[in-house]
């Protein structure tokens, strides 16, 4: 819903799909974001002129939620289990959908995904917020 022509951070949702092909629950969302990493080489021409090369390397991404069952911290139980018993850790997905101002939808999708978790700090009269800090490998526009 924007206002004014402008995004005003109810615009996104976020999906996480796991190896298997469900959906991890999330809880309540309360913020989102990705970052690109890259590397550049600077080369200096005996002309004088400086270039640039820009490497795409992936990124990172943050989830914040405010947690409403164990989904999050079962899932990643499960993992470390998996870690012990010698099993592989696949990767996720991210999908992110954004209601864009003039009524579009923009969405990209995030590839080979590797999270850690946060599963926060419980205390009197406070709700409990986790987080998910990932690096990600590719972003695709989808639509």
């Amino acid at each position: 819903m924007p206002q004014q022509g402008y995004s005003i951070g109810r615009d996104v949702s976020v999906t996480v799909t796991l190896p298997n092909g469900t959906n991890l629950p999330l809880g309540k969302v309360i913020s989102f974001s990705s970052k690109p990493e890259t590397t550049k080489t600077k080369i200096k021409g005996l002309d004088g002129v400086n270039d640039t090369l820009r490497f795409w390397e992936g990124g990172t991404l943050d989830i914040k939620t405010a947690r409403r069952d164990a989904a999050l911290d079962n899932y990643f139980a499960g993992l470390e289990a998996a870690y012990w018993a010698g099993q592989s850790e696949d990767y996720c997905t991210v999908q992110e959908t954004i209601r864009e101002p003039n009524g579009t939808i923009t969405q990209f999708r995030y590839e080979r995904v590797l999270f850690d978790f946060d599963p926060g700090m419980f205390e009197a009269d406070k709700e409990v917020s986790q987080s998910l800090s990932g690096t990600y490998a590719k972003k695709i526009k989808q639509a």
